[in-house]
């Protein structure tokens, strides 16, 4: 294998698609209108090259223990590990030294709490991988949970407070996403995803869009409560962000309805209906914040 293939494959199992997850780090400064410190800009940048990190040692650690199942998967097979094009061995070092880099970043910049949230991301991300992965339910709350470590992270690394209607909206957005991602694999999988997933003979395809659902709807909730609490008073921009809000919300339900194998977050930024509806919501939002009214 030359060095380029090498790196290709090592790129490849690090999921540069999935890299934009980790600019949730800037979702407290940019609620909050704040960078919250001096230079919080360049730090809110070291947390998410810290959850970079992170994410790629826990994607090389789940290839490697997933190779034999992923085999059999009619996506997953070509992952590069389970390809055979990234040596397991190889993979699992690599892991090490980019686990220890997540951690290293908090430390070299003196914010314990940073190091906390990457360290808590990397154990329940591996106890995922390892085990919890197999537990219904459980493993739902885990994968969420790597959203919401993502902004605590952010918030940790700028010392921007987050509120707790802040919190909840974003909880709730990633058992949203998350909801969502099982039901597209089962979906597109049938009884075949048990075999892939065997925690998915606990699901069904009602039981998850019924949650899918309850948890959208509620997030909406949750985020009109947070708009309309604001300190000051309420913004009017805010609040009608919530409208491009709750079409994204309508829209990614009828893309996840659809059989397909594509992982949910490139439907989030995949489709010029969603990306439309994202973008208004933000330019509503960050008016409804830096307007002030």
């Amino acid at each position: 294998m030359t060095a380029g293939r090498w790196l290709i494959a090592v790129l490849r199992t690090t999921r540069p698609r999935q890299w934009p997850k980790n600019l949730l780090v800037f979702a407290a400064p940019l609620a909050g209108a704040t960078a919250g410190r001096n230079d919080g800009v360049g730090y809110a940048l070291l947390a998410a090259l810290a959850f970079g990190c992170a994410s790629a040692a826990v994607y090389l650690v789940n290839d490697t223990l997933d190779a034999e199942r992923d085999r059999r998967h009619p996506v997953k097979r070509h992952r590069p590990v389970a390809s055979g094009a990234l040596p397991g061995s190889h993979a699992v070092g690599l892991a090490v030294l980019a686990a220890s880099g997540a951690v290293a970043i908090g430390a070299a910049i003196g914010e314990p709490l940073l190091m906390a949230t990457a360290a808590g991301y990397l154990c329940s991300s591996f106890l995922y991988s390892v085990r919890l992965k197999h537990v219904p339910f459980v493993e739902m709350l885990l994968v969420a949970s790597g959203f919401l470590l993502r902004v605590l992270g952010g918030a940790a690394a700028t010392h921007v407070r987050p509120s707790v209607w802040f919190l909840l909206v974003c909880s709730l957005g990633a058992l949203f996403v998350t909801v969502a991602k099982r039901y597209t694999e089962l979906a597109s999988l049938g009884d075949d995803a048990v075999r892939h997933r065997p925690a998915m003979r606990w699901y069904s395809r009602p039981a998850l869009r019924a949650a899918e659902v309850a948890a959208g709807t509620l997030m909406l909730a949750t985020y009109l409560m947070w708009a309309l609490g604001e300190p000051g008073g309420t913004r009017a921009w805010q609040v009608a962000s919530a409208v491009p809000l709750a079409l994204a919300l309508v829209r990614f339900g009828v893309l996840t309805a659809r059989r397909t194998v594509r992982p949910v977050e490139e439907i989030i930024i995949g489709d010029s209906a969603m990306l439309a509806c994202e973008f208004a919501w933000l330019t509503l939002f960050c008016t409804g914040l830096y307007a002030g009214g």
